[in-house]
């Protein structure tokens, strides 16, 4: 591991988005076991969206969550596929400054474990929206389980740690 040392920020403050045309809040799971997750690991939500899968709402979405000087992560799920439908990898594009492809490299070989081939189907990503974390999941409860737990979660204090400390 080296010397160097890890620091991270307990109660990193994260929205969730949901990009669905057909899920509500009542059946957004997915959505749901983000915030769930995030709230178990100490972080907070501090903004929850529902949009469907129109590049114009996430656009708006993410505009509005940039400007939040209190966010300091976005979480998206749903519309990363290969579907005409699935928009959100294209509606994010002009937001990333910065790419983290090890995101979705990591995801795809960690997917590639649980449904095979189908892995490579997905286009989860990560990178930063200024100094805030984006990071763009498939919409399946399965996916984002395995997203948030052995990959956002482990290192989402840590990250948002970075950014504040060279902020």
């Amino acid at each position: 591991m080296g010397s160097h040392e890890r620091r991270e920020l307990s109660g990193v403050r994260c929205w969730v988005v949901t990009v669905s045309d057909t899920r509500t809040e009542d059946t957004d799971e997915s959505g749901r076991l983000i915030r769930e997750r995030l709230a178990a690991a100490g972080h907070r939500v501090v903004g929850y969206r529902l949009v469907r899968d129109e590049p114009e709402q996430i656009r708006e979405i993410l505009e509005e969550i940039e400007g939040d000087q209190a966010a300091q992560a976005v979480i998206l799920n749903g519309g990363t596929g290969i579907s005409p439908r699935d928009v959100t990898c294209e509606a994010i594009a002009p937001f990333l400054t910065k790419e983290i492809p090890g995101f979705g490299e990591l995801f795809r070989s960690l997917s590639f474990q649980e449904v095979g081939a189908f892995a490579m189907l997905s286009r989860a990503l990560a990178g930063l929206m200024g100094r805030k974390l984006i990071f763009a999941l498939p919409g399946s409860t399965g996916a984002v389980a395995l997203a948030m737990d052995k990959l956002i979660l482990p290192v989402l204090g840590h990250a948002a740690y970075e950014l504040e400390r060279h902020g």
